[in-house]
């Protein structure tokens, strides 16, 4: 797993050195290597950012 973790690293740092203003982690295992934390663009969770949606439309129903 760390070397997955690196691997993903390495490629968000040379997305953003490519000029890359956010990062979608389209994959629900993703967000579990990566964190915002190390990162200076946002990233993206769609998972996160689908159940939020799911969640917002349930509580106005």
């Amino acid at each position: 797993m760390a070397r997955s973790k690196e691997i993903y690293s390495e490629i968000i740092s040379k997305l953003v050195s490519q000029g890359a203003e956010c990062i979608i982690l389209g994959c629900t295992e993703i967000p579990l290597l990566i964190k915002q934390e190390k990162f200076t663009v946002p990233l993206l969770d769609t998972a996160t950012i689908h159940a939020q949606v799911d969640l917002t439309r349930a509580i106005r129903t």
